[in-house]
């Protein structure tokens, strides 16, 4: 906790002062680029992968990167992407998932949910996910399993996205672009979802 505090103070003295005129700005207003939907683990930082500064991301934050289809779980995601689409008017929506997620890995080994009801009813927002891996990807085993289990999630998402009456009126007015991401933690390469092509290629 001391480290927090620290850190706290270092930007209230420093970083706080340098950037004064854009908290400024920001306390009046938000006018973010993208709606950044990503799993809540700590080794994913939106801001950092992306570069962007305060008010740039609305960031939405949830285990596994999962959305709910509309109407299975009104909540604070539902909420989220709501007030991100229809007030802030935002164009641009990332689902980011990332290797390692531990979300995907009780996907595949939902033994390990054992004591863990919440995360296993959560996890239920993937069932899509683990029916097509199932159904599709029986030749994949190990880390080619679970990598391909992370990706696919990602499309999943971005269907259940794709539900949500706010991001289908936009989606028929051509005024919403929706992307798939996925980061790899050990190297920092993102994939991103080729529609078109329908697979997943290095985000150059």
């Amino acid at each position: 906790m001391q480290k927090l505090l620290n850190g706290l103070r270092l930007f209230q003295r420093q970083v706080f002062q340098e950037k004064q005129e854009l908290f400024h700005t920001l306390s009046r207003q938000q006018e973010p680029r993208a709606l950044f939907i990503t799993c809540s683990d700590s080794r994913v930082d939106p801001t950092l992968l992306t570069q962007t500064d305060p008010g740039e991301l609305f960031i939405l934050r949830t285990a596994g990167n999962l959305i709910p289809t509309y109407g299975a779980a009104i909540g604070g995601s539902t909420a989220t992407v709501e007030y991100a689409l229809s007030v802030l008017n935002i164009k641009d929506v990332i689902i980011c998932g990332h290797t390692d997620c531990g979300a995907m890995k009780a996907l595949l080994h939902p033994e390990t949910l054992e004591g863990l009801p919440a995360v296993k009813v959560w996890l239920q927002q993937a069932e899509t996910t683990q029916r097509i891996m199932d159904d599709h990807f029986k030749h994949l085993s190990g880390d080619e399993l679970f990598e391909a289990t992370i990706k696919e999630n990602v499309v999943v998402q971005l269907d259940h996205l794709r539900t949500h009456p706010a991001v289908a009126t936009k989606l028929k007015n051509d005024n919403l672009r929706l992307h798939g991401w996925v980061y790899s933690i050990d190297s920092g390469t993102v994939w991103t979802y080729d529609f078109e092509k329908k697979e997943f290629i290095e985000l150059q």
